[in-house]
């Protein structure tokens, strides 16, 4: 990810190379090698860029090379999320080091008069979502005639979030436009279109062209059952002994589930999902990356923008709905060069999607069991004996008997009485050549076991394992 190419090779100011020495960034990414010479001289760009690669960096260090303190409006910078817009704010902050600018994040659920105060105070650099940069652009707070550079961060979430009305009508009142970077990690047909439509001769950047931009981590696949997901989950965790960790999941509802089960199980964990208050999720974040906070739940939407350096483990406890997300999630581990790894837990149900995601982007995850109890450690969520992802669609476990022939009637009846079972909790039961195989019903299996462990059948003991037949 990193080049041989110095900050100090491009004519910066004084203060942003102080600042990048501070912030100990010697090197450039390859997406800043890229953009940031293209950018100094004032052209469009647009950068193909995708989670943990630099691209703050990338289009911030030559808008802040641009500009000077001077108390209003030059700069606009849209993102996706209010988590990103904080994110990215920080960042610019701490790059500029010393040039003393006013930048201002603008997103919902915050105070607005609060937030209309601080624009009215002035302002050189907006970094915010486009919902409220629109909403105090239309209150008189916000001066779209004012900035000369913008930048579209994240354009395709931003489309799959349905903000692209809102940025046209931003893009329209900006009516003294002297450069535009729009940066994405894919390019679906709409951004293009609309890229067409707001920038003119745009050199474009792109990174690692033939292949996906993937942190440096170990990447390890666990085949479990959905019931003992919590139980890979802690063993996981258990063996992560230094860093943060990250655990994603589908829904809102499944993060307030497990995050409750994980505290029960003496875990310091923290939920993050989109029904908290603004207040709330900026304080478990800020918490979080002064290390206060070790595990935070997540769903995809609430993690945009979180970008800490001691995440040293992410989980993804569901396998995500979309391929990109999976991207995304992995991204926050092993930021810019350093390590980490990223766990994926897949049942059976879960194994086609997950395939697809390997397909796509040509990733190879390591299968690998659930991890060991670590030495001198007590097991606090216990495995269960689940045979949900070795059933039928009916919901038969297949237990496959060596050696044994004999008539089907006389075994049928043997299992009903030795498990005081019903008829229809025993299926079918299946003559191979050398062994034969009978399916008992997944509530039921777990016993057939122990009975075939304690009782003789025809006098003899019976060797059995689960066919896969």
């Amino acid at each position: 990810m990193f080049t041989n190419t110095k900050f100090a090779t491009w004519s910066l100011k004084p203060e942003i190379l102080s600042g990048l020495e501070k912030i100990n960034w010697d090197s450039a990414t390859e997406i800043q090698r890229d953009t940031i010479p293209i950018a100094l001289k004032g052209l469009d760009v647009i950068g193909q860029a995708r989670t943990g690669s630099g691209k703050t960096g990338a289009f911030g260090i030559p808008i802040l090379n641009a500009i000077e303190a001077k108390g209003y409006l030059q700069a606009l910078i849209l993102c996706p999320t209010r988590e990103l817009a904080k994110q990215v704010s920080e960042e610019l902050e701490s790059i500029s080091g010393d040039m003393n600018l006013s930048i201002i994040s603008v997103y919902g659920g915050t105070d607005l008069e609060k937030q209309a105060r601080q624009l009215s105070a002035g302002v050189d650099i907006i970094v915010g979502t486009p919902g409220r940069v629109m909403d105090m652009t239309k209150r008189g707070y916000i001066d779209m005639n004012s900035p000369h550079y913008f930048v579209l961060d994240e354009a395709d979430r931003m489309l799959d979030m349905g903000f692209f009305p809102d940025i046209m009508w931003v893009l329209e009142k900006m009516s003294n436009r002297k450069q535009t970077l729009l940066f994405s990690a894919t390019f679906p047909q709409e951004i293009i279109d609309a890229a067409n439509e707001f920038m003119s001769n745009a050199e474009f950047v792109q990174t690692n062209e033939d292949e996906l931009d993937l942190p440096d981590i170990g990447m390890f696949r666990v085949k479990v059952s959905r019931n003992n997901k919590l139980h890979a989950t802690t063993r996981i965790l258990m063996n992560n002994e230094h860093g943060q960790s990250i655990i994603f999941t589908n829904t809102k509802r499944m993060v307030d589930l497990l995050t409750s089960k994980l505290k029960k199980s003496k875990f310091d964990a923290h939920a993050l999902h989109g029904d908290m208050n603004q207040n709330q999720r900026e304080k478990l974040i800020n918490s979080f990356k002064d290390g206060k906070q070790d595990i935070i739940v997540a769903t995809d939407v609430a993690a945009r923008g979180l970008d800490v350096d001691g995440i040293s483990l992410v989980i993804n406890y569901d396998v995500p709905n979309d391929h990109e997300s999976f991207v995304h999630r992995i991204g926050r581990t092993g930021r810019i060069g350093r390590e980490g790894s990223a766990w994926t837990l897949c049942s059976s149900q879960d194994s086609g999607e997950m395939d697809k995601i390997e397909a796509a982007f040509g990733i190879v995850q390591e299968k690998m069991d659930i991890p060991q109890l670590p030495s001198g450690s007590e097991e606090r969520v216990a495995w269960q004996e689940d045979f949900t992802d070795s059933s039928t669609p009916f919901g038969y476990v297949r237990i496959e008997l060596d050696g044994l022939h004999g008539s089907n009637f006389k075994l049928f009846k043997w299992f009903r009485t030795n498990l005081n079972c019903k008829e229809e909790e025993l299926g079918d039961i299946i003559k191979l050549k050398d062994s034969t195989i009978i399916e008992v019903h997944k509530s039921k299996a777990s016993l057939a076991m122990k009975v075939l462990e304690k009782q003789k059948y025809n006098g003899k003991s019976l060797s059995y394992s689960l066919s896969t037949f």
